[in-house]
């Protein structure tokens, strides 16, 4: 490996496990997404609390459970893709012919490329694991709440239901994630240069989306309304 490929590499390991400190400055910055949603997603469990039918509450779950179990889906598709490009015989010789791999270079370091890039994708596919458990759980919270719940027990269930549905979202958004860094770590089989701008495209395009996407600023306008709305009660 040249000190480009470390460099790389090192850049794309703190952008990868330092991201969530990252979100965290943002958050304190301008307001980051994740930090609005888990406001929305309490206000969600309140309402929900407070209905008496819950049908859409449920569908909603629902459909959530649905977009991981795809997501979670095609992670071991890819997984399994990967890993056959990675132990088939024939894959470093085509890799030759390409040009991905430059005559005479390594076998292993070929090998350790596209294995960081299974490293990426299966961390994701753990987290959409996660996330479908605990959207399950959420979804036996919202079946088991009682109607007609006084207000001060219903706020307490809503909580209560929130601190188990914004982890479970919480983890869907990490299997997302991990799209992007495997496409950065896919770079690399380009060469470092292309590993490292994929790396910082990526946590520069992910900023982006969590604090200045027209998505993130209707989030933020939301959020304020729905506190100014808990206040007045």
């Amino acid at each position: 490996m040249t000190p480009l490929d470390w460099a790389a590499l090192a850049a794309f390991v703190v952008c990868w496990f330092g991201y969530e400190r990252i979100l965290r400055r943002l958050s304190h910055r301008s307001g980051a997404l994740v930090t609005d949603m888990t406001v929305v997603r309490l206000a969600w469990m309140r309402a929900m609390a407070r209905r008496e039918l819950r049908l859409m509450d449920s569908q909603l779950l629902g459909h959530t459970i649905n977009s991981a179990s795809f997501f979670g889906s095609a992670n071991l598709i890819l997984i399994a893709a990967v890993a056959g490009a990675l132990f088939g015989g024939e894959v470093l010789r085509s890799g030759v012919e390409l040009g991905i791999v430059p005559r005479g270079a390594s076998s292993v370091l070929f090998e350790a490329k596209l294995a960081l890039v299974i490293v990426c994708l299966a961390r994701g596919f753990l987290n959409f694991i996660w996330s479908i458990r605990q959207l399950n759980y959420t979804l036996a919270l919202m079946g088991a709440a009682p109607e007609g719940m006084a207000p001060e027990k219903a706020e307490v269930f809503a909580e209560a239901a929130a601190t188990v549905l914004n982890p479970a979202l919480s983890a869907f958004s990490q299997g997302v994630r991990g799209y992007y860094f495997a496409l950065a770590a896919a770079a690399w089989l380009f060469g470092p240069a292309y590993f490292l701008g994929a790396t910082l495209g990526a946590v520069a395009l992910l900023a982006w989306r969590q604090s200045h996407a027209p998505a993130a600023l209707g989030v933020r306008k939301a959020r304020s309304l729905l506190e100014a709305g808990d206040e007045a009660i």
